[in-house]
C-alpha cells in the first residue's frame, strides 16, 4: 500500500517526460513547417480592401482625402455653373467632377469594407484645402475673373492632394490604395500643367 504513491509518482513522471518530449517533436515540426505556410499565406494574400489589408497610412489617406475630393468636385459645380467660360475650364471642370466623384465612392468602400470610420476624428489640416473665404470668391466671380480664381485656387488644391499621394504611395500597404495614390499623383500632376498654361493665357 505504501509502494503505490511512489509508483504511480514515477509513472506519472513518465508520462509527464514522454508528453514533453512530443510538444518539442511537435514543436520542431512546427517549426520546420512553418516558413512554408507563412510563404504560402503571403502568396495567397488577399488583394482586395479588406480589414487585414491596411494600415493607418491607407486609412488617414481614404479619409483625408475624401474630403479633399469632396472641395474638387464643389468647386467644379460652382464653375460648371456659370456662363461664358473659356470651353478648356468647362471642360477642366467636367474632369475632374468625373474623375473625383467615383473616387470619393471607392475610398468610402474602403473604409467600410476595413472597419474604419467614414470621417476622421477631429481636425485635420490638409494642404491645398480652399476656405470658406475662398469659396465664396469664387461662387461670387464671373467671367474671366472666375476662370483665373478657379484655375489659381484647383492648382493649389491638387498640389495638396499630390503630396498627400504621394506620402500614402509611400507609406501605405494596401495595394489598392497605393496604385489609386500614384494615379492621383501622376493625374494631377498633369492637370497642374494644364492649367498653369490655361492661367497663363487669361
Amino acid at each position: 500500500m505504501k509502494r503505490s504513491p511512489a509508483i504511480s509518482a514515477t509513472a506519472l513522471a513518465a508520462v509527464v517526460f514522454l508528453a514533453g518530449c512530443g510538444t518539442d517533436a511537435g514543436s520542431e515540426q512546427a517549426g520546420d513547417t512553418m516558413p512554408g505556410m507563412d510563404h504560402g499565406s503571403m502568396s495567397h494574400a488577399p488583394s482586395s480592401s479588406d480589414a487585414t489589408g491596411h494600415n493607418s497610412a491607407d486609412t488617414m489617406f481614404a479619409q483625408m482625402m475624401m474630403v479633399h475630393h469632396q472641395q474638387a468636385v464643389e468647386m467644379s459645380e460652382m464653375v460648371l455653373a456659370k456662363d461664358g467660360l473659356d470651353p478648356e475650364i468647362v471642360r477642366l471642370a467636367e474632369n475632374i467632377k468625373a474623375a473625383q466623384g467615383p473616387e470619393i465612392e471607392t475610398m468610402s468602400t474602403w473604409l467600410r469594407n476595413w472597419g474604419e470610420p467614414a470621417h476622421m476624428s477631429g481636425e485635420m489640416p490638409m494642404d491645398g484645402m480652399i476656405s470658406s473665404e475662398g469659396l465664396a470668391q469664387l461662387q461670387a466671380a464671373q467671367g474671366t475673373e472666375a476662370s483665373r480664381l478657379f484655375l489659381t485656387q484647383m492648382i493649389a488644391h491638387h498640389e495638396g492632394a499630390v503630396a498627400m499621394a504621394e506620402e500614402e504611395a509611400a507609406n501605405g500597404s494596401n495595394p489598392e490604395a497605393v496604385e489609386l495614390a500614384t494615379s492621383m499623383a501622376s493625374g494631377q500632376g498633369t492637370e497642374i500643367q494644364k492649367m498653369n498654361g490655361l492661367l497663363a493665357a487669361l
